[in-house]
């Protein structure tokens, strides 16, 4: 699958966030835990040059807890600040604004020994298209301050949003960057809502998925669709192949028949892709900073 989403508004965002990054003192990177590569817009660090930086790896609720563990680690290595949230239910979002002043506090005591005690510290929230800025940002807030659907485009423009008397938030459009060089990232991102759905195929995204599911973590498939046992994977059988297989019998044991007795896989790739997208299925991580490297 050749995923490619790339809307005329990400252009403007892009401008956007080179023109307001002189009005901000840091920046924060939201990234999805499950796919922190495939959620990292590689433009970031040459549009935020020199901007100290907090990521927050969000989803954690659904992401492999270890593989979390592993990825917070490596992102210090890389010199930014890390904290872990759950936006829908505010885990992790109070400590935000302390993580910020700690990030900041050269800075901050810079501003105090001048006499500037009562400075505003802005920041600017950036992040891929659905992976949860108004969600945190509203979370942060206290009160439902962003716009939030749970599809990629939302937010269209910039929104300042005051947390208290010292911290102000910038809340930006989510933005891709304009072409995926690697394939599976146009995957992990579809996987996870990240892309539009009205621009793919849906059976053949389930058929990577549950491949990829089925290699990786069988007995969430086994477990999920009450499954015996995956059916064996071919020497040369390719993933949207074994994939389709693995669609054909979890759909057959959810009773998803249509005509002549066949199963009906599209009905069961968009039903896959809800629930991997909603943690029914359990929690995934499908990248690791081993492989990242």
């Amino acid at each position: 699958m050749n995923i490619q989403w790339y809307p005329g508004h990400m252009t403007k965002t892009r401008r956007m966030i080179t023109e307001q990054l002189r009005n901000v003192d840091a920046v924060c990177e939201i990234l999805d835990a499950r796919i922190p590569v495939s959620s990292r817009n590689p433009d970031v660090d040459q549009l935020t040059a020199g901007k100290p930086r907090l990521v927050v790896l969000n989803r954690v609720d659904q992401a492999d807890p270890e593989a979390t563990k592993l990825w917070a680690a490596h992102v210090r290595r890389k010199g930014c600040a890390v904290l872990e949230s759950n936006a829908k239910s505010g885990v992790g979002t109070g400590k935000f604004a302390a993580a910020v002043r700690e990030l900041l506090a050269d800075k901050l005591r810079a501003y105090a020994e001048k006499g500037q005690t009562g400075r505003v510290v802005r920041v600017m929230i950036l992040g891929i298209p659905n992976v949860g800025k108004s969600t945190f940002i509203n979370q942060v807030a206290g009160r439902k301050t962003a716009k939030t659907e749970d599809r990629p485009g939302v937010t269209r423009s910039k929104q300042w949003v005051p947390i208290d008397r010292g911290l102000e938030l910038l809340d930006t459009p989510g933005i891709l960057w304009p072409k995926f060089e690697d394939q599976s990232v146009g995957l992990n991102l579809a996987f996870t809502g990240a892309v539009k759905d009205d621009i793919l195929d849906v059976e053949t995204l389930g058929c990577h998925l549950m491949a990829y599911l089925g290699t990786r973590y069988p007995e969430a498939l086994t477990a999920g669709y009450k499954l015996p046992e995956l059916p064996e994977r071919e020497a040369e059988e390719n993933d949207v192949a074994y994939g389709y297989r693995l669609l054909e019998a979890a759909g057959r044991k959810r009773g998803f028949l249509i005509s002549g007795g066949e199963v009906d896989t599209e009905r069961m790739a968009k039903i896959l892709l809800d629930e991997f997208r909603g943690g029914k299925l359990g929690r995934f991580t499908l990248e690791l900073p081993e492989e990242a490297e």
